[in-house]
């Protein structure tokens, strides 16, 4: 616990909507809920007009548009909030080398650590400088939480939010705690608040009271210790610059049970080319392949295979989460499907094709009928429209005579198209046939800054009125 407030806490507000909004000018103050479109997905981020009807993180969608019908319903675009992130995360490496992202739009930093402040005047003066320079870059807002401790900050963050700033002062971490929920405190869920709930504890200052013998007897010497203390407001962990990702994974929900054992083993396919991807990405290689199943009971069950070392090779994953999948029963109906992959290493060995026949360890076993070798071009049966041709609400697109735009919604057979960008004024909207040929997908265009450009790389015109 430090006696200045020099650990700093960023939280990006609503992070994905606001990144939709950002490139959408008609979206401007308007409800934006991002999330799973099906029947069965779920609101990853609500903007702060939607939040005023209930909408919240993790609702389940269909809950979400009964509560607010007119909002805009988008499909994520990670690449672009991963982009963004970069950006931010840049931004904040600038002011410190221990910098410790907790997800795309939140992070710490040990100001001391990099020179950057050592006052609560000089922590201050920072933090208020950071949240200009994030807009300034992005068009975005965040909010700043600044405190001796990660807890504290991270608490102070929320209390900002949107859009603000709150440095709490060493010395009123206890008042400031107090009347707080217990659920405030890191590593109390769900369970844990059910235990001290029915021992007549709802609050921190409940905690601080109850004294930590009573805590110990409650939640045992591995938890109870911990939870007392950051009742206190102790919580002396450090900012640390590198959280190493144990694992990589990929899943989907499917809005009606997939039966067709074909259908199954193309979207585990599809799923085992996704998750390589993301390995790539962070530069990543791993030895062990998880599937995971989930009936149409809920009922879940993963099954795992372990080659001899690492490999990025998504021809190897494919065959080693097909045979996975040969000895699962899906007859009944699969809910969700996902492939992971664990054992994370920096580098691969070569001709690793042939290690997929080679199990070294696994959780049960896959069966004893011998898998179907994945088609080395990756191919796989069609199962509905191609990629590029799936208008989903709020992805990029453009037009051969139209320029850039983004899907505002498509059904029987057409598409409308809302042809605007990041720095143009609300745009026109037009419906095509969805079989268009001028009309194709696009990359994302930059929120701020340098001169707007189509996935073409030419310059990209202006909406036509």
């Amino acid at each position: 616990m430090r006696g200045q407030p020099t650990i700093l806490h960023l939280d990006m507000d609503a992070f994905y909507a606001s990144v939709e909004q950002a490139a959408k000018p008609s979206l401007r103050g308007k409800p934006v809920i991002v999330g799973g479109l099906g029947p069965r997905g779920v609101v990853a981020t609500a903007s702060y007009e939607a939040r005023r009807f209930g909408v919240h993180s993790a609702m389940p969608m269909g809950q979400a548009r009964r509560r607010c019908p007119n909002a805009a319903y988008l499909y994520p675009r990670f690449d672009v909030y991963r982009s963004v992130s970069e950006t931010v995360m840049g931004l904040l490496r600038e002011l410190s080398p221990l910098v410790e992202p907790l997800s795309l739009d939140e992070a710490f930093v040990d100001l001391v650590a990099g020179g950057t402040a050592a006052t609560a005047a000089e922590a201050e003066e920072v933090g208020h400088a950071l949240r200009a320079r994030i807009r300034a870059a992005t068009t975005l807002s965040g909010s700043v939480g600044l405190a001796g401790s990660k807890m504290l900050a991270k608490i102070a963050s929320e209390r900002a939010k949107p859009d603000g700033l709150e440095l709490i002062v060493p010395g009123t971490e206890r008042d400031l705690l107090a009347p707080l929920p217990v659920r405030t405190l890191p590593g109390v869920g769900p369970a844990t608040d059910g235990v001290l709930r029915r021992a007549g504890i709802s609050t921190v200052g409940d905690v601080a009271r109850a004294g930590e013998t009573e805590l110990l007897r409650l939640l045992g010497t591995a938890h109870g210790g911990g939870v007392h203390a950051m009742a206190l407001g102790i919580d002396d962990r450090p900012v640390v610059a590198e959280r190493d990702a144990k694992s990589v994974s990929v899943e989907d929900t499917f809005d009606v049970d997939l039966t067709d054992r074909a259908r199954v083993r193309h979207e585990v396919d599809r799923l085992a080319e996704r998750c390589v991807r993301r390995l790539r990405e962070h530069g990543r290689s791993g030895r062990t392949v998880v599937l995971k199943v989930r009936s149409h009971d809920f009922s879940t069950l993963t099954r795992s295979d372990t080659l001899r070392g690492p490999t990025d090779d998504p021809a190897v994953v494919r065959e080693l989460a097909a045979r996975l999948l040969e000895g699962v029963d899906t007859t009944n109906g699969v809910r969700l499907l996902g492939v992971g992959v664990t054992g994370l290493a920096d580098f691969t060995q070569e001709d690793l094709f042939a290690q997929a026949g080679a199990r070294v360890e696994g959780e049960e076993d896959g069966g004893d009928s011998a898998p179907e070798r994945a088609d080395p071009a990756g191919a796989a049966p069609e199962a509905g429209p191609a990629p590029d041709r799936r208008w989903l609400p709020g992805l990029d697109v453009e037009h051969a005579g139209h320029g850039p735009g983004w899907v505002q919604g498509s059904g029987v057979g057409r598409v409308t198209v809302r042809f605007e960008t990041p720095g143009s004024a609300p745009g026109r909207v037009r419906t095509f046939a969805v079989d268009d040929p001028e009309l194709s997908r696009s990359g994302p265009l930059p929120l701020t800054g340098g001169p707007q450009r189509s996935s073409s790389g030419g310059e990209a015109s202006r909406p036509k009125s």
